[in-house]
């Protein structure tokens, strides 16, 4: 039954990458996700502080560094390309179906694998996931290799055959999924390994997964950053453990809270038309025999646990299962298999693939047709003609995927209600900026400005460019005067000269480079 990797399997993977990467660029930066991450990853090309991730010049501290590393390398390599910024989900989607390819040759042989790499690859929500930059793909590809490296060592220990190489990849790919979102990187995979191996009563097992070295490999991996970071701010890992990890778990208040049953049917609308096979992979009296502990088993454990883990919070996004799809993959494949028996090209199987990849290229089109959230057109604007020594301001709100769309150098000053007040009510961008704040007070007073102080930012340069939401024009008396140069679905810009602001009788007591506000040299120059 078990097949190896051969130069026809190898090519089959290929052209399964070549599909997820083939509309990486397709589309620009959603707002506000990856804006976000890829902004923060354009921060740390630009910056050279390749440490600790910065949002807005602020430290930002909510994942580990991971994506952004991988990221910003990627801008530095390529330039600022969508598709370079969209390498890391994509790498996390390769190590999925990589791994699960690999692992299904070796115990169902090939039709059930290329099967499996087939209903993956076409799931929609894979091939979305694998074209958004952001964190879940990535690390959803790190769990999804631990758990199958580690079970893999445990199947073959169980066996008596090698299994250590396995299994210090699993504590690897463990490690690296620490450091692309935190700790669901290694406990995630632990309670899945663990229900499986207690369902199948082979805990004994669990002697031979706790392996020293793979530990070792863990922590030299895992730990450097975390203790650097602790060191360079003392209030790290309390931030960073026990408030974004246990407290926003267990607490709500916090984004788009669901219902328990959310994640259930978001997955099977997700992964349609392929959801329409899995109850053939319920059937009793079609299970073949396994010798314990079995590999479907693991199939079903896997999503199971993971669905009920983060079901358990009433702040609920989609991205979070991304982990649950390798095994609803090959849970489908085997049952088509089963159904069918060995048939390299049943009719049905291609016609649900067509189906399923004409709604993933849909998605696109519809994207570009439909997501007018974008800031890329009037970013191109600006930039035909702002100086690069000329400021950008951004006035009630953050608009993430400017400074990367602009090439901004340096971060830019936010004007907006910074009280306490007002910043600690709602879990959204305010919030975020204000915590980063407190790990660098002193910058965070010169980028973090009261709204009423426009008219005194202006006065400092020439020009200057203040961005701000459609609609607030009239939340500011000198704003209210001056016509924006320009409007695009939810922004408007200005284009503002100390002239200007002068003739509306401002400006009178114009600050020096060296006035006594000790304001920093220039905020935003690109």
């Amino acid at each position: 039954m078990s097949a190896g990797w051969n130069r026809k399997e190898a090519g089959l993977f290929l052209l399964a990458l070549v599909w997820l990467a083939l509309t990486l660029g397709a589309r620009p930066l959603a707002l506000p996700d990856e804006g976000r991450y890829v902004g923060v990853a354009w921060e740390m090309l630009n910056s050279g502080n390749w440490l600790y991730p910065t949002l807005n010049g602020l430290p930002f501290f909510h994942k580990p560094p991971l994506f952004y590393w991988i990221t910003a390398a990627s801008l530095g390599t390529f330039g600022m390309h969508e598709w370079a910024a969209r390498l890391a989900p994509l790498l996390g989607a390769a190590i999925a179906a990589f791994t699960l390819y690999g692992f299904t040759l070796r115990h169902k042989g090939a039709t059930v694998a290329r099967w499996s790499l087939l209903i993956l690859v076409t799931q929609p929500f894979f091939f979305g996931g694998a074209q958004f930059a952001n964190l879940d793909m990535l690390v959803a590809g790190f769990i999804s290799a631990t758990i199958l490296l580690a079970a893999e060592a445990a199947l073959n220990a169980e066996r008596n055959l090698p299994y250590k190489v396995l299994l210090a990849g699993a504590y690897l790919c463990a490690a690296l999924g620490v450091l692309a979102k935190g700790l669901i990187g290694a406990v995630l995979p632990g309670l899945v390994l663990v229900v499986w191996l207690a369902w199948n009563r082979r805990l004994v097992l669990m002697r031979t997964l706790a392996w020293l070295p793979g530990l070792a490999v863990f922590a030299l991996v895992a730990f450097p950053w975390f203790v650097a970071m602790q060191r360079e701010f003392p209030d790290f890992l309390n931030y960073f453990f026990v408030y974004n990890h246990f407290q926003r778990f267990a607490e709500g208040g916090f984004n788009n809270p669901m219902p328990f049953w959310f994640y259930p049917v978001a997955i099977l609308l997700l992964i349609l038309p392929w959801s329409w096979w899995l109850p053939a992979t319920w059937k009793p009296d079609r299970l073949a025999a396994e010798t314990k502990p079995t590999i479907r088993s693991l199939m079903w454990i896997w999503p199971a646990v993971i669905v009920a883990f983060f079901s358990i919070p009433s702040s609920k996004l989609v991205g979070y299962v991304l982990p649950v799809l390798p095994p609803l993959a090959y849970l489908i494949a085997e049952g088509l298999a089963r159904k069918w028996g060995d048939t390299s090209n049943p009719r049905v199987l291609k016609g649900s693939a067509l189906v399923a990849g004409m709604v993933c290229l849909s998605m696109i089109v519809a994207n570009n047709l439909f997501n007018h959230k974008t800031n890329r057109e009037l970013s191109s604007l600006i930039a035909a003609q702002r100086k690069s020594n000329e400021p950008v301001m951004f006035m009630w709100d953050q608009f993430f995927d400017m400074p990367v769309y602009l090439g901004l150098k340096a971060p830019v000053e936010i004007l907006d209600d910074w009280s306490p007040a007002n910043t600690s009510r709602t879990d959204n961008w305010r919030k975020a900026m204000a915590e980063a704040g407190k790990f660098d007070p002193a910058r965070a007073g010169r980028l973090l400005i009261d709204h009423s102080r426009l008219e005194r930012e202006l006065c400092k340069s020439p020009v200057s460019w203040v961005i701000a939401p459609k609609g607030t024009a009239g939340t500011d008396p000198l704003l209210k005067q001056i016509p924006p140069l320009a409007t695009r679905q939810s922004t408007m810009v200005w284009r503002l000269t100390r002239s200007e602001v002068s003739s509306r009788g401002g400006c009178r007591q114009t600050p020096s480079a060296d006035s006594a506000d000790k304001s920093p040299p220039p905020r935003t120059a690109g």
